[in-house]
């Protein structure tokens, strides 16, 4: 079951007209390496939780053949929790064990081995768990000796730094503890409440600590940092043009279609199908999506989604989202000043 609803408000304005899981790093959907973990786990039949971003994912996704996956859409009217998502599930669940991952997580080294260890040791639940700087971001769990005693959901002063990843794993006894729990202050049914009343009725509730690193992308600066961490496993591919005056250097990916012109590209990058890059500096950890167009700029340690211009900027662009459709400028326009159009929630740096 992978959740795919919710709004997320950390990355708006992107989110007002796109599905947070869709934002691309290093220019695939984060929603996608979701999947594909899910997949290569050995899993065929998936469950994608929707809400009001439903058509723009199911368009996106399909019906999963891509991944040799079946997948069925589940309606989630509102988003009021994780617990919720469980039993709105459970017709589809139909009292199977079950993964549920969130659709905006990343884990690089993937969750095959969980889910075999899952399936051998049958423990009720299962928490994967991390150690964050931040754990009053998370859901955070307590251990006494390897065990879980405490959950608590975003704690304003936590006492462990383990916060719980996106992925859980399930047996049907967790849809017991969704239906005996009751929303939180923020209003929600939360997963936390639910896997704690497991620990207090004596289920077994097992942790495991991830290894590797993990992502939750829902801010700006974890999604820069995932994008930095996959590009930095990237091996040099040029499909598209890459003319005689201009230079690659390290770890490029140059997509099918995409045209590079008395430019500098310095990996880790990657430069999508049917881009164009003329007499600009592209640096490193920055994905450039397909039909985008950079023109006499630079732009490092940055994400541009589809179709996006930038032209003429006289100052480095970095650490920056940029948005499909999106056209950032230079001006002739007098008396000199500048002019924006900005949405709801932008951010806006000028020095």
């Amino acid at each position: 079951m992978i959740l795919s609803g919710g709004k997320g408000m950390r990355l708006r304005p992107i989110t007002h007209t796109s599905a947070k899981q869709l934002i691309p790093v290093a220019n695939k959907p984060v929603l996608f390496y979701g999947i594909e973990a899910i997949r290569d786990s050995g899993i065929e039949d998936v469950g994608i939780v929707v809400g009001d971003t439903r058509d723009e994912i199911m368009e996106a996704v399909g019906d999963g053949s891509r991944w040799g996956i079946k997948v069925t859409y589940i309606n989630q009217e509102e988003p009021l929790g994780l617990a919720h998502a469980v039993l709105v599930s459970e017709e589809f669940l139909d009292g199977d064990p079950f993964v549920m991952y969130l659709g905006d997580n990343l884990i690089k080294s993937g969750i095959a081995s969980l889910v075999k260890e899952f399936d051998k040791k049958k423990p009720h639940a299962m928490i994967l768990l991390a150690k964050v700087p931040d754990p009053g971001q998370f859901g955070v769990a307590e251990l006494d000796k390897g065990r879980v005693v405490r959950l608590v959901e975003k704690p304003k002063r936590p006492k462990s730094d383990l916060a719980l990843v996106g992925v859980y794993m399930f047996d049907a006894n967790i849809m017991k503890a969704a239906k005996a729990i009751k929303p939180s202050n923020r209003g929600e049914l939360e997963i936390t409440d639910a896997i704690q009343w497991l620990v207090e009725s004596g289920y077994d509730v097992r942790p495991c600590h991830v290894t590797g690193w993990w992502k939750d992308t829902g801010k700006l600066e974890d999604l820069l940092e995932a994008n930095r961490m996959l590009l930095d496993e990237l091996e040099t591919r040029i499909e598209g043009k890459v003319d005689s005056s201009s230079d690659v250097y390290f770890k490029v990916v140059v997509e099918k279609g995409a045209r590079v012109q008395n430019s500098t590209l310095r990996g880790p990058a990657i430069i999508g199908e049917g881009a164009q890059v003329v007499d600009s500096f592209i640096g490193p950890f920055t994905s450039v999506a397909a039909g985008s167009r950079i023109m006499g700029s630079e732009v490092e340690h940055s994400i541009l989604l589809e179709n996006c211009s930038v032209t003429n900027i006289k100052t480095r662009i970095v650490d920056s989202l940029i948005g499909r459709n999106v056209e950032v400028s230079d001006s002739h326009l007098k008396p000199k000043a500048f002019r924006f159009v900005l949405g709801d929630n932008s951010k806006v740096g000028i020095f």
